[in-house]
């Protein structure tokens, strides 16, 4: 069954704070939120949907949900239900913050039929939570991951790259905390510096420097890598490449590229065939050689990587002929194998 998502985007409802990087407004491109429309939203999207071969979840994004005025955030979640008890949709989503879960929230959460919330942890460095203005500690996205686990949610973990003071440390730390914690999938998001932030004006002053593409691509790779060696699926890497996000005054710097997700995973893939090539002492085998790999289903692009770069990386790097890449549905994800 194809998974069909209607997102209802509420931009910067219930976040109790500016962080420095954060223009909600700008990412999803609505100014505006008119809460007597989501019904309409809601009603004509599942009008489209072909029940016979798919599925719906109802999702909740763009603001701190568990964070909004409380009256609404029950009409929406009652909307929501209604649709899931009448076979309409199949679940139902929400992102908010560490600060804004306790047992009440979880209480309601549940009662309503939410099965996943995506929490915006972004970092587990305090030192980097502080430099951002997050409004809350490591110990508490912890506590609150926690919680929502022993409740039985699904858990998403969200996570960023290029953050102030952060280093690949503190990143692949936060990486390795969200597979400690149990979160069942993980979200990465290279930071992006939006016009009329905070950051915008950090890095306007000298005081944040963002990081270049080909960095946010490298330290996202081997974030990545700690997700796929967990088996922990990332769901989303890079910003959607909406197209509000390309209009002038949007983007004043930092790394963003529509193709950034194709980019990350094909230098996961080439770090990974660099490794399949050392532990098998392959360096001097496959010079002037002509080679195949076999990649697991659906990966064919993402292997040879953009305009062809990951092959053309193996006939510099080791001297190879000419590369070959076959699909091989018994490979798990993110294994490879070499053949001469």
């Amino acid at each position: 069954m194809r998974h069909i998502n209607i997102p209802i985007f509420i931009p910067h409802m219930g976040c109790p704070n500016d962080c420095v990087f954060c223009n909600q407004r700008r990412i999803s491109g609505k100014k505006d939120f008119d809460i007597r429309t989501v019904h309409y939203e809601l009603e004509t999207a599942i009008s489209t949907v072909d029940y016979d071969n798919c599925e719906v979840e109802i999702a909740f994004f763009g603001g701190s949900f568990t964070g909004i005025d409380r009256g609404d955030m029950l009409y929406l979640l009652g909307l929501a239900k209604g649709y899931v008890d009448a076979k309409k949709a199949s679940s139902i989503r929400l992102s908010t913050r560490p600060d804004y879960i306790d047992g009440e929230i979880l209480d309601i959460l549940s009662a309503h039929g939410v099965t996943d919330i995506e929490l915006g942890l972004q970092s587990m460095s305090d030192c980097v939570l502080s430099a951002s203005k997050r409004g809350h500690t490591a110990e508490c996205a912890k506590n609150a991951c926690h919680m929502i686990k022993e409740r039985g949610f699904n858990l998403v973990g969200q996570m960023m790259v290029g953050l102030p003071n952060s280093t690949l440390s503190d990143e692949l730390l936060t990486a390795r905390e969200i597979v400690s914690l149990g979160c069942d999938a993980a979200r990465i998001y290279p930071t992006v510096v939006f016009c009329e932030t905070e950051l915008c004006d950090m890095m306007n002053r000298g005081e944040y420097i963002p990081l270049e593409l080909s960095d946010a691509v490298n330290r996202s790779a081997e974030v990545l890598s700690v997700f796929a060696d967990a088996n922990i699926p990332v769901i989303r890497l890079g910003l959607c490449a909406a197209d509000n996000l390309f209009e002038p005054g949007t983007i004043a710097g930092g790394a963003y590229h529509s193709a950034m997700g194709e980019m990350v995973y094909s230098e996961l893939y080439y770090k990974k065939i660099r490794e399949y090539i050392d532990d098998h002492g392959l360096t001097e085998r496959i010079s002037g050689k002509d080679i195949t790999l076999y990649v697991p289903s659906g990966e064919v692009s993402k292997v040879s990587g953009q305009k062809r770069s990951n092959k053309l990386r193996l006939q510099n790097e080791y001297n190879v002929k000419s590369v070959k890449i076959i699909e091989n549905p018994s490979l798990l994800w993110y294994n490879i194998l070499i053949e001469i």
